[in-house]
């Protein structure tokens, strides 16, 4: 059976050819499913004219648009395996990720060819580029132009699930960022839940906030309109120009990080609009507050729902949970630090909570299983886990756990089952705070302190304990609200009592004040927590 995605575009050209598949919200560019498809093929043949193989990697920087979609889907029906770097990861990680994974083929934008000349060591492993764009002729022909609109199908590579079909990395904000393999039944998987659950498919219209939803939407034969963002500063989108596209084309349906939902919830209720049109929500990719929730339902017609997907590049989506149930029965608890409730496990999925461990775990055993209700690592099996990180043999170790011919994927977050079945989550392992009195857990014991007026968000970091080496002092960090004038030494005060009055909390004696957390490019929402240690760390050391 062929399980590459590439056939489900043919499929959507076939069925609906003359209905529009892609627009380009910034130049109101139109491509029919014929259009598409056709481009793709036309790029696929140009592509393999040119000697590129199936199963060959081929670095693709390009912006979110009708070319990038065209190429993706072009390079999935040759069969070559396609690399997809967030460039707003810092150009260090950027770096190191690209020898990692050592392309063979180039495929870029003329500013990411420029970047490819200035720190050639990486691409040493690129044998032929190609450049998507107009350089006048100084990085080669435009490769979309060249290639035109093809009238003959290509034929599409026969993948079968267990081949590579992308390499995608995680954002990095625990670490150095990982490429995750991809296969192509995967990527079928992940297709075939998002259809039945969220009923995605013809007649729908898609504005993601991430450009890679572009492509499932357009393979199920929803329409997608590519937004007018960079998708890299999602926190800094232009609400104005993102909700003209949501009511111009009549979107349906959107999928975007909490910092897009905070920034456009809020314009539209300054302005008292309400997005008529959108019937389904789906916000992910970091830890979403009931109040968002709220003002998203404000700014929506009746009837329109809310979904808070929760997964990780290695696995997505496996849990989901409706908005209504978190405001009326989930978030009160969580403001009380209980963790963030993200759902129950979607259908094929399974979810375990085992006991916290940072080494590997080889081999399953039903006895690292805890009860409901008690805090551990969440654990994940299912068709849309993938298997294997690239070329990253101890992360791999530390990552799955071998159960007979399958395999259960670590997740790195910690958080507990409840006894309706649904998950809470309770922050990362890597970020808990291991005290001479016990373990802290970020999510719950932020939550007490962010119930303070004056504070934006917060975050618990550890510090060495200089009395008990191997422990950690716990630090409490808060981001103040920029809108008024804050009297720090009255919010600090404050802060300490509401530490000291929780049982979660009272541990915690050092309090600071900073002014802008650091982030993650891809979402703007989870915070690096071990940038912020080493700046609580010199802070205090320093007397401040």
């Amino acid at each position: 059976m062929n399980v590459n995605i590439g056939e489900l575009l043919a499929e959507r050209a076939h069925d609906q050819a003359d209905e529009i598949g892609l627009v380009e919200a910034a130049t109101g560019k139109t491509l029919s499913f014929h259009e598409l498809n056709g481009r793709a093929d036309a790029l696929a043949f140009y592509l393999q004219a040119k000697g590129v193989m199936a199963g060959e990697r081929v670095m693709l920087m390009v912006k979110p648009s009708a070319d990038f979609i065209c190429l993706t889907f072009a390079l999935f029906k040759l069969g070559a395996v396609v690399i997809l770097i967030d460039p707003g990861m810092g150009y260090r990680n950027l770096l190191r990720c690209i020898a990692g994974v050592q392309p063979q083929v180039f495929i870029g934008i003329p500013v990411a060819h420029l970047f490819r000349k200035l720190f050639r060591a990486p691409f040493r492993s690129v044998r032929s580029s190609f450049c998507c764009g107009s350089s006048w002729g100084l990085l080669g022909p435009d490769i979309c132009k060249e290639a035109g609109i093809s009238s003959q199908p290509f034929p599409v590579y026969p993948a079968r699930p267990d081949e590579l079909a992308a390499i995608i990395f995680t954002t990095g904000s625990t670490g150095p960022p990982k490429g995750v393999r991809y296969e192509h039944g995967v990527f079928n998987a992940q297709l075939r839940l998002i259809r039945d659950y969220y009923h995605i498919g013809p007649g729908q219209i898609d504005q993601p906030g991430f450009p890679l939803f572009a492509l499932f939407s357009t393979a199920l034969g929803a329409r997608a309109v590519i937004p007018d963002m960079d998708p890299t500063r999602p926190a800094m989108v232009d609400p104005r120009k993102f909700v003209r596209s949501l009511r111009e084309q009549q979107v349906t349906y959107s999928f975007g990080s909490p910092a897009i939902w905070n920034v456009v919830s809020r314009y539209c209720q300054e302005q008292g609009i309400v997005l008529e049109s959108l019937q389904q929500v789906l916000m992910a990719g970091a830890p979403i507050p009931g109040d968002l929730i709220t003002r998203m339902q404000a700014v929506l017609p009746i009837g329109a729902r809310i979904h808070t997907p929760y997964g990780a590049t290695e696995s997505l989506p496996i849990v989901s949970m409706e908005g209504k149930e978190i405001v009326e029965s989930t978030w009160p608890l969580s403001r009380k630090g209980n963790g963030i409730c993200v759902g129950r496990p979607l259908p094929g999925i399974e979810i375990r909570v085992i006991a916290l461990s940072d080494v590997p775990i080889p081999f399953w055993d039903d006895a690292v299983c805890l009860p409901d209700g008690e805090i551990g690592e969440i654990v994940v099996r299912g068709d849309v886990v993938t298997r294997a990180y690239e070329n990253n043999t101890e992360e791999n170790r530390l990552a799955k756990i071998k159960d007979n011919a399958s395999f259960w994927h670590r997740m790195g977050d910690l958080g507990y089952l409840d006894q309706q079945g649904r998950l809470w989550f309770c922050g990362r392992r890597a970020h808990r705070v291991r005290t001479i009195a016990g373990t802290l857990f970020t999510i719950p014991c932020e939550a007490i302190i962010n119930e303070h007026p004056d504070v934006s968000r917060s975050a618990l970091v550890g510090i060495p304990d200089p009395l008990h080496p191997g422990w950690q002092l716990p630090v409490m960090i808060v981001e103040t609200v920029k809108t008024r004038k804050i009297n720090r030494d009255r919010l600090l005060a404050e802060v300490r009592k509401l530490a000291a009055d929780s049982a979660l909390t009272d541990s915690i004696q050092l309090i600071l004040t900073h002014p802008d957390f650091p982030v993650d490019i891809r979402h703007n929402a989870k915070i690096f927590r071990e940038k912020l240690s080493d700046w609580a760390q010199k802070k205090i050391e320093g007397g401040a």
